[in-house]
């Protein structure tokens, strides 16, 4: 029961300046650190987002999102320390971008009804 109140609440506006600095990130100035760093903090919104009730059950899109981030989340298809920085810097990328679009949908909860 310790999980509920923090499922149920979103900061939007941390999540979306969290995905938006990873998404300007570039690689060229960016350290392995950085972006791990990074990777770690959108993992964390990403999962929190998929926490809340987004409407997957009813939606093919969501669900497909759903299915894109927990693709996304397994431990084994994250990048390890052997891990290309370029590689590591587009997880990091996909994760953001995947966070991105379920926050969209969380805030316009409109967007999937018809």
């Amino acid at each position: 029961m310790t999980n509920e109140p923090e499922a149920s609440t979103v900061d939007a506006e941390s999540i979306a300046d969290s995905t938006d600095a990873a998404l300007r990130m570039q690689l060229g100035t960016s350290t392995r650190e950085d972006i791990n760093a990074r990777t770690a903090v959108v993992i964390k919104h990403l999962n929190h987002l998929l926490a809340q009730d987004l409407g997957a059950d009813g939606d093919p899109e969501v669900r497909d999102l759903f299915r894109q981030a927990y693709r996304l989340l397994e431990l084994t298809g994250r990048p390890t320390k052997e891990t290309a920085a370029l590689n590591a810097f587009f997880y990091m990328r996909d994760v953001a971008n995947v966070a991105r679009r379920l926050l969209w949908i969380y805030t316009e909860p409109s967007h999937h009804a018809t």
